[in-house]
């Protein structure tokens, strides 16, 4: 594909070049087209609007149409709304300038008020954050929220924070984990909430955010960085409370482990295959249906693959509009309304507990 690069195609999906509009065209009226015939036009795949087959990788089926008006439309409305957030931030720049000295005194007033130390602290290395991690354990006295994205739950993470675990228990404290639906087929986990018993109730979601640990809602870790090298300790009361509101939406969402999932309704279809088929619905590709769902990409597709077979459906597109006939485009758990530095992860985690 020498020569063909994004410096020749300079253009979104709104005004495609000619020969995008030719092979895009015939994909969409045939149902795929053999990938040597996008070579010439890579705008199609860096737009998305042409994807491996999973059946056949030698071929491209193309995104529906009416995914990419969606795809459009959305990112009209972005720029509007972008456009609406700068003039809104540049009036709370004028008024944050015209009483700077008021507002640092109260928050120097604020901060030292705090009990505990600082409000945001940085803990970078994984020694820090452990030994953090440890002091919030001895102090904490009543309740201990987590939630753990990611797939299957590896034993050293449920080992190494299990002193931390036993240690709560012993003193009563009552501990609350959400995990992701995928998590219920490791056996670790079984085992770990067998052994701490009636001190831990775990939920678990088709996806989460990312990792968070709350101690008796005063304190918080997050990770910081993209290896979890580095973390968060939070304990400005606006960030803890924004943290509670978070986890208890996801927890009144959420199925008891000890619960079966519910089944979907139609014969055929797993309780996964239905998350799968949502984010299908709303236009996300393998890879990100995979990183959301705690699942690999292999697995992923393979559930895409049965899908199709299960619904007849004999191209990518076509999929789509099955799933929409048979109503498994909403069926996937929505998450709260939260920031996008809280979209669910699977990395492995020093904050794990």
């Amino acid at each position: 594909m020498a020569g063909h690069g994004t410096d020749e195609h300079p253009h979104g999906a709104d005004r495609l070049c000619d020969a995008g509009d030719r092979v895009y065209s015939r994909a969409v009226r045939r149902g795929r087209v053999p990938r040597t015939d996008a070579e010439p036009v890579p705008c199609l795949l860096e737009l998305a609007l042409l994807h491996p087959d999973p059946d056949d990788m030698a071929w491209l089926v193309p995104t529906a149409p009416q995914e990419v008006m969606t795809r459009l439309l959305r990112g009209v409305y972005d720029e509007v709304s972008e456009s609406h957030r700068r003039v809104g931030s540049a009036v709370a720049a004028f008024e944050r300038y015209a009483g700077l000295g008021r507002r640092i005194q109260a928050s120097a007033m604020a901060s030292a008020s705090l009990e505990g130390g600082a409000a945001i602290r940085v803990l970078d290395g994984l020694s820090r954050i452990q030994a953090a991690m440890d002091d919030a354990t001895e102090a904490c006295t009543g309740e201990v929220l987590t939630v753990q994205p990611g797939g299957i739950r590896r034993e050293p993470e449920l080992t190494e924070g299990l002193h931390r675990a036993l240690a709560l228990r012993s003193r009563g404290v009552r501990m609350r984990d959400l995990y992701t639906h995928v998590a219920r087929h490791g056996q670790g986990l079984l085992n770990y909430l067998e052994l701490m018993g009636d001190a831990v109730e775990a939920r678990t979601l088709d996806e989460v955010v990312d990792r968070l640990i709350l101690f008796d809602r005063t304190v918080a870790f997050i990770p910081a960085n993209a290896d979890h090298t580095m973390a968060l300790e939070l304990r400005h009361p606006a960030l803890i409370d924004y943290f509670v509101t978070v986890f208890d939406r996801l927890w009144r969402l959420a199925i008891p482990v000890a619960a079966a999932l519910p089944d979907t309704g139609i014969e055929g279809i797993s309780h996964r295959e239905q998350s799968i088929a949502a984010l299908l619905a709303d236009g996300h590709q393998d890879a990100v249906i995979a990183e959301r769902l705690g699942i690999s990409v292999r697995t992923c597709r393979a559930h895409i693959a049965r899908l199709s077979e299960t619904l007849g459906a004999a191209s990518r597109t076509q999929l789509g509009v099955r799933i929409a006939q048979v109503g498994l485009d909403g069926a996937a758990s929505r998450l709260p309304d939260v920031p996008a530095q809280l979209t669910p992860v699977d990395r492995e985690s020093p904050t794990a507990r």
